[in-house]
């Protein structure tokens, strides 16, 4: 069987000419086996790890083991919150120990390490929340050489508390020991560094990003800060993507091309998590917003199903991180403490950079302005290559006319788009039926159902009405069967080429992306002529495949990296996302990329109508096997469902002072497929009555909220009622002063014993407005709506929180009352305190979930 027997517009064979139909099996087999050999073994590449013993070959070198060894011991030490003994006073200590042993070991005659603990208070405005924290810690240490004296510092950050439960081996402890193990290698080496580096081991990013904000807001080496190293993970180790830069610093990009050793990053990634289609933010945030620090922001992404669990442990994270990251960090960090640039960055702000890596080999580089000229230059060039072949079937083609052939292409122009709207209407349909058949998320541990449920839709769209097409002009057109596919791939590029040109005109720099293929059709085209005006013959078939080898790599080992790491995201993105939806239109507008331009050499072959169908037969197997065990989404301590579980007490005040309490368990499912929890465990509870309720008298329903998002998932929790919980600490609010500024003004001052992690709402009556307050003012000045969200976390603080608010009220209102205050008091790390009943509830979930649980109060008060 031949491949290249065929000239593209001499048409020499008879349109009869096709390949035997087994060949059509084979044909995609190979295709699948070429993106099982280069996406899958590509994105697992990871450098040989460096061990200890060999430390004395590998000079100026990162050594994995090291790493490796210190995250055993950072792991060891159990769950860090912010505000825990763990957090303040074990995990300081380790990293204390760590730097004063690298300070022993360091070249003193060449360098100068200083090392602090920083405790900061604050306050700021984040996500709808006047945010605010006291006495939270960071682990701050410079190196400078003697010899370099700079007040241009470079700042690398990474977190060493974590979340709920969770040892946060991956989040972010592994990002903590490759610090330690960079600032180790510089320490020691003769090399040179031109500008001081700040390592900030920041003590509380889950807690709302408040040690970053501490640091850049409060400390004394904040202002000398120029650029920033930002290490963090929604993950478990793997190859660190770096999926934010700058902004406006394209320089930052330059270094990151030339001296990362295994690169990793794409525009898109940057595009779609700052237009929130990741459920996670970054201390790079806090930097760039309170510092005005331009940077590079880095983060593991790989097995993201343990992502803030127990699960995140030192077992679980893969074994390649050490080295792969640690080499990166390191030369990152090398290559930027000695770039000019940070002399005087405000020069070099010059707007974005578009990158991407080629299967992780290398890394492609350039400005927005040059990716609009690009974007703008392929995609003409792929048009006029288009017209120029249309121009070679009008003369190659004896019996139809020039109108007749172009009228030909324009109807295959039409058939092609009717194909691509199919194609992408038989994958959402797939989508949304899956959904309203109980059967959504079947994806999500097992990947693999993808292929049948959402890229078999595609490849049957695109290729059916094309085969019904060719099927039904075979006797009415004098084209040959190889123009008539080539006139498909040119309608599907004219296709791609609007696409371009759309996200190009609308500043989208992901706009590279359908690029890519253009650029390598256009290459395939341009050899054909080439080839033609030479040896007379344009090797169609053989030079489009061999075209298309490259873009097919670039797309699929995309598509395998977006849905390893998009597809763990969906079980925590809340029970009012749209996950099938959402992997359903991505697979589509990625599998365009691609199969609209291989999709169509099934035509080649006998019975191409019958094996196109077969993609069907797929879907239906598919979806029959979404309703099996084999398409149930979770499993036991690997890919299992979240849920948040929070024993509470709920004591409502009346303004006459009467005292109304109530205990229960309040449980919020995180992802959208809880039927099954709520059709078993929790079959005979009932939300609706007890949510209305207190929805129509209570701020944000009187539910003891740690996130805003929650309120909006409020349909889906449950409440069950419960005796009370016990609580290591009493919330007591004492009124300290009441004062009437004027005849309609009044300041309130308040004095607050409660827990380390305290929300407050602050829901004011008709006609009162709250005008001022001790908080964060950006709530009030920018006019947001009321209840007003209040967060605020205290560590190892034993005085009680004190605040204030005024307000403005009618003259008339002499008496009130004037507005209601809820405090909903946290306690995340207090497993101890559960009571039996709780932790007897907590073992009915089936083991196929998981719990975020703690206990919490929720109180209110009318003043």
């Amino acid at each position: 069987m031949s491949f290249s027997s065929v000239d593209l517009t001499s048409g020499s064979k008879k349109r009869s000419d096709k390949w035997p139909w087994y060949g059509a099996p084979i044909f995609c087999v190979i295709w699948f086996t070429l993106f099982y050999v280069s996406a899958i073994p590509s994105f697992f590449s990871y450098p040989k790890m460096i061990y200890v013993r060999d430390a004395a070959n590998h000079p100026n070198e990162f050594i994995g083991e090291r790493a490796k060894i210190q995250l055993a011991e950072y792991s060891a030490i159990g769950n860090k919150m912010t505000g825990s003994i763990n957090n303040e006073v074990h995990v300081v200590n380790f990293v204390k120990r760590e730097v004063e042993k690298i300070v022993e070991q360091s070249r003193r005659d060449l360098y100068d390490i200083d090392l602090e603990v920083q405790y900061s208070s604050g306050a700021f405005y984040l996500w709808d929340a006047a945010t605010s924290y006291d006495n939270v810690s960071n682990v701050v240490v410079r190196i400078s050489r003697k010899d370099s004296p700079s007040d241009n510092y470079l700042l690398v950050n990474s977190h060493y508390d974590s979340e709920v439960k969770t040892p946060a081996a991956g989040d972010d402890g592994i990002m903590v020991v490759i610090m330690l193990e960079t600032l180790r290698v510089i320490a020691q080496s003769e090399r040179p560094l031109a500008h001081p580096v700040v390592f900030l081991f920041n003590g509380a990013e889950e807690a709302n990003m408040l040690g970053a904000h501490g640091f850049i807001t409060k400390h004394k080496w904040a202002k000398n800060c120029k650029a920033l190293i930002n290490l963090d993970s929604t993950g478990s180790g793997g190859r660190e993507v770096l999926f934010q830069t700058g902004p406006n610093h394209p320089w930052l990009m330059t270094y990151y091309k030339k001296y990362a050793p295994h690169p990793f990053s794409i525009t898109l990634a940057e595009e779609l998590f700052q237009n929130n289609f990741i459920p996670s933010d970054t201390d790079f945030r806090i930097f760039r917003d309170f510092g005005n620090v331009p940077g590079l922001d880095m983060a593991h992404a790989l097995n993201g199903y343990v992502y803030h669990t127990k699960y995140d442990n030192f077992k679980n994270l893969a074994r390649g991180t050490y080295q792969s990251t640690g080499d990166n960090v390191l030369a990152l960090t090398w290559a930027l403490a000695n770039a000019p640039e940070l002399d005087d960055t405000a020069a070099h702000e010059e707007g974005h950079a578009v990158f991407f890596d080629y299967l992780g080999w290398f890394i492609v580089v350039y400005t927005e302005s040059a990716s609009i000229a690009i974007n703008i230059v392929v995609s003409l060039a792929a048009l006029g290559c288009i017209g120029l072949s249309v121009y070679f079937m009008t003369k190659d083609n004896v019996v139809d006319t020039p109108k007749a052939v172009a009228l030909r292409f324009g109807i295959i122009c039409l058939v092609q788009l009717g194909a691509v709207v199919i194609a992408w209407g038989l994958t959402l349909l797939v989508a949304v039926f899956i959904r309203a058949v109980g059967l959504g998320e079947s994806w999500y541990y097992g990947i693999w159902m993808t292929f049948g449920l959402y890229f078999c839709p595609m490849f049957l769209g695109l290729g059916l009405l094309p085969a019904y097409y060719i099927g039904w002009t075979k006797r009415k057109s004098y084209m040959k069967l190889n123009q008539t596919i080539a006139c498909f791939m040119h309608a599907h590029c004219i296709l791609i080429v609007f696409i371009c040109l759309l996200l190009t005109g609308l500043s989208i720099r992901s706009a590279f992306f359908p690029m890519i293929g253009l650029f390598f059709y256009t290459v395939s085209m341009i050899v054909q002529f080439i080839l033609r005006l030479t040896i007379k013959k344009s090797f169609f078939m053989t030079v489009h495949m061999l075209c298309q080898l490259l873009p097919f790599f670039f797309y699929t080992y995309l598509m395998y990296v977006f849905l390893l790491v998009f597809v763990p995201m969906q079980g925590r993105d809340g029970p009012d996302s749209k996950p099938d939806m959402l992997i359903a239109a991505f697979i589509a507008l990625m599998t365009m990329h691609f199969a609209g331009f291989i999709v169509p050499i099934l035509q080649k072959f006998h019975k191409s109508k019958t094996f196109i169908s077969m993609f069907g037969v797929l879907i239906i197997i598919f979806i029959i096997l979404a309703a099996t065990p084999a398409g149930f989404p979770f499993k036991k301590d690997v890919a299992s469902q979240r849920y948040y579980v929070l024993h509470t007490q709920r004591t409502l005040h009346s303004f006459d002072d009467t005292i109304t309490q109530e205990n229960g368990f309040y449980i919020q499912p995180v992802d959208t497929r809880y039927s099954e929890l709520y059709d078993t465990t929790l079959k005979n509870v009932e939300p609706e009555i007890w949510l209305k309720n207190n929805c129509a008298n209570e701020p944000y329903c009187g539910l003891p909220l740690y996130s805003g998002r929650w309120l909006n998932w409020k349909d889906s929790a449950r409440w069950i009622y419960s005796a009370a919980p016990v609580f290591p600490v009493t919330t007591e609010l004492a009124e300290i002063s009441r004062q009437s500024i004027s005849l309609n003004k009044k300041r309130f001052e308040f004095s607050l014993k409660a827990g380390d992690r305290i929300v407050m709402y602050v829901d004011p009556m008709e006609k009162v407005k709250i005008t001022n307050w001790s908080f964060d003012e950006t709530l009030l000045v920018d006019g947001h709506t009321a209840p007003y969200f209040i967060y605020h976390v205290s560590s190892m603080v034993t005085e009680p929180f004190n605040f204030w608010l005024e307000l403005e009220h009618d003259a008339a209102n002499t008496a009130g009352p004037y507005f209601k205050l809820a405090v909903s008091v946290h306690f995340l790390y207090h497993p101890e305190h559960y009571t039996p009943e709780f932790r007897e509830f907590l073992s009915t979930f089936p083991d196929w979930t998981y719990t975020t649980d703690w206990f919490a109060s929720y109180e209110s008060w009318i003043f």
